[in-house]
């Protein structure tokens, strides 16, 4: 450009008429969210949300905030755009509901280099489609156009959302017990957690991503590993609020072995029984795909456990048939024992233990 040329945001880059344009495209997406309390219009400085107004009497707030790692790098290479929004409201809210909370709304960032408003959009309404199954109103979000942060095409996400719960409804892990049984919820597949592990699988094994997966000729390889994160919320908040769960721990990265043991006082540990559900086809491929050993695949993968409920005895039955009714597949995987807190888990391939709680791909 000469020294006596005019200069604009569009010339450096960022096309403000784009964002203003998807912003009207989302809106009635966001709308369609709208529950007691968020009437989940856009475009102002901040979304309100109305407690009272939701039914709540002395709520406390819960908040949460994650994002869908490097399963984005798979959705953006093959062009299906239209589940990761589904796992980015997943991880979030699926973390509000282990602690006994409502999610009430939700907000996104999404970032790219250049915005392309026809990704934009699917992205976005896949974040929609997880707000109504979720039961969530989306009330705003960002929308960041970075010339030079990001490659041609990619983009990236973050969600955050907050729920609640009356005081002394909260779910702490106080009234788990000894003799209390665990209640595995079936997953959807990988979730979000350990695509950096699959990526690295499928370019040292040179998959086939267009090609039907070798373990479900009737589905493609790519679908499969972009099965968006399943949504429990709406099959456990009845059951929470009744009383019936005494923990969950949704189990994202570090597995079963570091998830479940979260959620437990000291002096109680999780033993699991690795053969009492059946291992998904797709975790065995890709177990064998990268002859990884159990105890790996118990701190990497959800190993076909999205979630795990720890109940009483005497309701282990009635919570399991409660569950299956609202659509989700249950196994009692195990059972809580006295003992230095953490987790053993036990199969026909070997034991091995995880740690008393903490999982380093967590902040809180």
């Amino acid at each position: 450009m000469s020294d006596d040329e005019s200069w604009t945001y569009a010339k450096a880059g960022v096309s403000i008429a784009a964002g203003n344009a998807l912003v009207e495209a989302i809106a009635p997406l966001a709308k369609a969210t709208a529950r007691p309390g968020a009437d989940a219009s856009l475009g102002g400085f901040g979304g309100f949300f109305d407690l009272k107004a939701a039914g709540y009497r002395d709520p406390l707030l819960v908040a949460a905030n994650d994002g869908v790692g490097t399963k984005l790098k798979l959705a953006i290479e093959s062009g299906r755009h239209d589940g990761v929004g589904i796992d980015l409201v997943a991880m979030c809210v699926n973390d509000l509901i282990v602690q006994g909370a409502e999610p009430l709304f939700f907000l996104d960032y999404f970032a790219t280099g250049r915005l392309d408003n026809e990704v934009a959009e699917r992205v976005i309404a896949g974040i929609a489609e997880g707000c109504r199954a979720a039961g969530c109103a989306l009330i705003g979000g960002e929308t960041a156009e970075m010339p030079g942060m990001y490659s041609d095409g990619d983009y990236d996400l973050a969600g955050f959302s907050v729920g609640a719960v009356e005081r002394g409804e909260a779910l702490t892990g106080d009234r788990v017990a000894a003799g209390d049984v665990i209640l595995g919820l079936a997953s959807s597949g990988v979730h979000s957690n350990g695509f950096s592990l699959v990526r690295r699988l499928a370019r040292e094994k040179g998959w086939k991503f267009d090609r039907p997966a070798p373990f479900d000729l009737e589905t493609l390889l790519i679908e499969a590993l972009l099965d968006p994160t399943r949504i429990y919320v709406r099959a456990l908040l009845p059951v929470v609020r009744a009383g019936r769960i005494k923990a969950l721990a949704h189990i994202t990265g570090g597995g079963l072995l570091e998830n479940v043991p979260r959620v437990l006082p000291p002096g109680l540990q999780a033993r699991i029984d690795a053969d009492s559900w059946p291992q998904p086809r797709l975790m065995a491929f890709l177990q064998a795909q990268g002859n990884i050993e159990p105890e790996e695949m118990a701190r990497t993968f959800n190993c076909g456990i999205g979630m795990a409920a720890i109940v009483s005895q005497d309701d282990a039955k009635d919570v399991s048939q409660q569950l299956e009714v609202a659509g989700e597949s249950v196994a009692e995987i195990g059972c809580i024992q006295a003992g230095k807190r953490g987790c053993t888990i036990s199969g026909s391939r070997g034991t091995w233990s995880g740690r008393d709680g903490w999982s380093a791909t967590h902040h809180g």
